[in-house]
């Protein structure tokens, strides 16, 4: 199968029967005919080993056992892989039909990138698409500004990983995103329009969720990392302020999902002063927080039903 090289996927879980299962079967039923499958169980307590053994036969292996978080997990699973091309795929994810095959073939038509994406369905607990996360082409210097790709679908070279380093534990937010920067370093990158190879679920106990001013501390630190990093300063230098405006605007995004308005308006005006062009890409988002003494949460969810409506239609 010289034409199909080894992909390897990661998941990595703890605690989450509630959506495990659908995670395995998006896998599992990928049309790839050269795939090894991982489970890295982080001790779980509900029924997530029984969800496990019960798809064992089909995995390239597994475990459970207590670790020290989702990077620890993932880094497990690397050291585990075997494939030319890996990937991981969180617990309460999934992949679309079909994308384990367009990732390798992207690669294979650009081998001078370490890494290829596109664009994600978010997703409700019920699996329904209420959004989808559109990227761009972008280079290294937009990820330095915290434009955020979806880890979902995202697709790596084994090599690249292996140069950049495994992911680093002392992240628990932004785990991927260091990973992007430091592959971007490294190789380029390929964004696919038009294709979706994934979903992420957004649900009451997801991070993005529970922990929202926690991405905003986290966008500081590595902030912190990029100056005082020697390899990024020729970029970091020609684009601080843009930088700086990115990580603010990480912030207030979080903040506004966590229903921090008025926290969210002043990371947005701390923005505007660094590079106003940056922080009013999200003008809408703006309009919500100033919006919010007046019911910012109906308003939201208004907007938001209505992108689920969009996206139902367009898949039916």
């Amino acid at each position: 199968m010289s034409h199909y090289p080894l992909v390897s996927i990661i998941t990595p879980s703890f605690n989450q029967s509630a959506y495990l299962e659908r995670t395995i079967c998006s896998v599992l039923d990928q049309d790839y005919p050269n795939l090894e499958y991982w489970v890295i169980d982080g001790g779980s307590t509900d029924d997530s080993l029984e969800i496990i053994k019960k798809y064992e036969h089909r995995l390239a292996g597994w475990v459970s056992e207590k670790d020290r978080g989702q990077a620890d997990a993932i880094n497990k699973g690397f050291a585990k892989a075997n494939g030319e091309i890996i990937a991981w795929l969180n617990s309460d994810d999934l992949y679309r039909p079909g994308a384990i095959r367009s990732a390798v073939q992207t690669l294979q038509n650009n081998p001078q990138c370490g890494f290829v994406f596109s664009d994600v369905d978010s997703i409700d607990p019920e699996d329904k698409v209420f959004n989808r996360m559109a990227y761009g082409d972008w280079s290294l210097s937009d990820l330095m500004t915290f434009h955020i790709i979806g880890q979902s679908a995202v697709f790596m070279r084994r090599d690249t990983l292996n140069q950049a380093g495994c992911l680093d534990l002392d992240y628990h937010y932004l785990l991927d995103h260091h990973l992007w920067l430091r592959m971007g370093l490294i190789a380029g990158m390929k964004y696919v329009p038009g294709q979706v190879w994934a979903a992420a679920r957004i649900h009451p106990g997801a991070k993005n969720v529970v922990n929202t001013q926690a991405f905003g501390e986290e966008a500081y630190r590595l902030v912190s990392w990029m100056g005082s990093d020697p390899r990024f300063e020729p970029y970091f230098q020609k684009s601080r302020r843009r930088i700086m405006a990115g990580a603010h605007r990480l912030n207030a995004f979080y903040l506004l999902d966590g229903n921090y308005a008025r926290l969210a308006l002043k990371a947005y005006g701390k923005g505007f002063r660094q590079h106003p062009p940056t922080v009013l890409k999200d003008w809408r988002r703006i309009l919500f927080a100033l919006l919010s003494p007046l019911g910012l949460k109906g308003l939201k969810n208004r907007y938001l039903e209505r992108r689920r409506s969009h996206f139902e239609g367009e898949r039916s």
